[in-house]
């Protein structure tokens, strides 16, 4: 799955298991593609070694949230049901051009 924005393309890995979920992208350099987090609402950046943009989706893939250039060791909660929202990381920097309301569309290879 892949996402276009700012005219980039960015692969997305779908964190869909435990261990996916438990690391994401800690530790990672170079960051050139993303992690979405589904029914997730929170996320925390200890142990990270770049830092990342955050978007926080509903259930209809609407921007509800957004962080950019998120420094390391925080902690992001979004107050919205947590079965109806996804969390996407981005490389830092990657997201400018995304504005809150918009709709992301995700795109399969």
């Amino acid at each position: 799955m892949y996402l276009k924005t700012n005219k980039n393309k960015y692969d997305i890995i779908i964190a869909t298991n435990f261990s996916k979920r438990l690391m994401g992208l800690m530790g990672k350099t170079n960051i050139d593609y993303g992690m979405l987090f589904p029914k997730c609402n929170s996320i925390h950046t200890y142990f990270m070694k770049e830092n990342i943009d955050i978007i926080g989706l509903d259930e209809n893939n609407e921007v509800i949230y957004k962080y950019e250039n998120l420094d390391k060791n925080r902690i992001i909660k979004i107050n919205y049901d947590i079965k109806k929202t996804s969390i996407l990381e981005l490389p830092a920097n990657s997201s400018k051009k995304i504005k809150m309301g918009t709709i992301l569309i995700f795109n399969e290879d």
